[in-house]
C-alpha cells in the first residue's frame, strides 16, 4: 500500500499546529515554508483538511490554519482519510470467477480467502490509525527533537504566528 506525500504533510503540519497557543494561527504560505513544499499542492491539502473539520481557517491579513479541535480529538485516521477519502486499500475484481478454469457462479459464493484476509488487514490498519490521536505523535517527535531544533523551531513560529 501506497500513500500520497500528502498524508506525511497533513500529520505534520497538523502536529505543528497542535503546537500553537489558543487563538493563534499560521498561514498556508508560512507552513508551506516551514517545510519546504509547493504552495499550490500544500494549499490543496490544507482545504481538505478544512472540509474535514481538521483545520479552521481565520481570514483577513492576519489570517491562518489553526486545528478546529483539541490534538486529541484527532485522530491519525481522520486525517487520512481527509486527505485519500474514505476508500478502501484493497479491492476485490473476482478474478477467480475468470478464464478457462472458472467455475459456475454458485462455486463463488463466499469471498475468497485472499480478499478476507486483506479487508482483515485494512480494518486492522484503520483502527490502530483510529487510536491513535494527533497529540500523542505530535507529542513523541517534540520529545526527539534536539534542544537547539526546539529553539530554532519555537523562534521561528513565534515570528510567525499570527
Amino acid at each position: 500500500m501506497r500513500l500520497s506525500e500528502g498524508i506525511e504533510w497533513g500529520i505534520h503540519i497538523c502536529s505543528v499546529l497542535s503546537a500553537l497557543p489558543d487563538e493563534a494561527s499560521l498561514s498556508a504560505r508560512d507552513l508551506a515554508e516551514y517545510f519546504d513544499l509547493p504552495a499550490p499542492y500544500l494549499a490543496k491539502m490544507l482545504q481538505q483538511l478544512s472540509a474535514a473539520a481538521i483545520l479552521r481557517t481565520k481570514r483577513g491579513k492576519r489570517g491562518g490554519y489553526a486545528l478546529a479541535r483539541p490534538a486529541q480529538e484527532i485522530s491519525l485516521l481522520d486525517i487520512v482519510e481527509a486527505i485519500e477519502g474514505k476508500t478502501k486499500f484493497f479491492h476485490c475484481s473476482e478474478i477467480r470467477k475468470r478464464g478457462p478454469c472458472a467455475g459456475r457462479p454458485k462455486d463463488y459464493s463466499a469471498p475468497c480467502s485472499i480478499a478476507l484476509a486483506m479487508w482483515r488487514a485494512d480494518r486492522a490498519w484503520e483502527t490502530e490509525l483510529a487510536k491513535t490521536p494527533l497529540s500523542t505523535v505530535a507529542q513523541a517527535g517534540w520529545e526527539k527533537t534536539s534542544a537547539a531544533q526546539k529553539s530554532k523551531t519555537i523562534d521561528w513560529v513565534s515570528e510567525r504566528v499570527r
